[in-house]
């Protein structure tokens, strides 16, 4: 369905709607004019106000956004310190671990070698 059909549609259903309602109505038309108008004059200070809730959503857009670019890069360069910290933390026991697995695995193969040898 295109666009321009749908917006045809749409226009020519409103105008019959509102004729159909103008014709059918029970009010005279100075009550109809004062109605329309007081409607008019609602809408307005509806589009007012969302106006203003859409300029304070902008506002508050920008305001994250400058936090965010301010904070982020801080908060990603505090992570990078506490993981350099951690790391070098634990090298001692990265460096001891390697030791005792070493010297299991050198214990293993003279184990190997003994059991071999007793078997012979």
């Amino acid at each position: 369905m295109k666009a321009s059909a749908f917006m045809y549609g749409l226009i020519t259903g409103s105008v019959t709607a509102a004729v159909t309602i103008l014709y059918s109505t029970p009010q005279s038309g100075s009550e109809i004019r004062s109605s329309i108008k007081n409607a008019s004059t609602d809408m307005k200070h509806k589009l007012y106000d969302v106006k203003g809730k859409i300029s304070d959503l902008k506002d508050s857009i920008t305001h994250m956004t400058k936090e965010v670019k301010e904070l982020v890069p801080e908060a990603v360069h505090d992570i990078k310190g506490s993981i350099e910290q951690w790391q070098l933390s634990t090298e001692k026991n990265k460096l001891r671990l390697e030791k005792e697995i070493s010297a299991i695995q050198t214990s293993l193969a003279e184990l190997e070698q003994t059991i071999a040898a007793q078997q012979k």
